[in-house]
């Protein structure tokens, strides 16, 4: 997977970073820093991409 491919993201996450990226546009910051900030704030609330696979452990085993 190159870097920068989105296609591991839910479609949730894609909008959210849609949403966070306008939200920076509209505060005059540049589109290309806007997308960056946007994908960092997604992936520091959801720890990057899908989550799912064998070996995953739900969230009621985190302490």
């Amino acid at each position: 997977m190159p870097r920068g491919d989105k296609d591991k993201y839910t479609d949730k996450q894609k909008r959210q970073a849609e949403h966070i990226e306008e939200s920076y546009e509209e505060r005059g910051v540049s589109e290309e820093e806007a997308e960056k900030r946007a994908w960092a704030t997604v992936n520091k609330q959801d720890g990057g991409g899908k989550k799912s696979g064998s070996g995953r452990k739900n969230s009621a085993g985190k302490k």
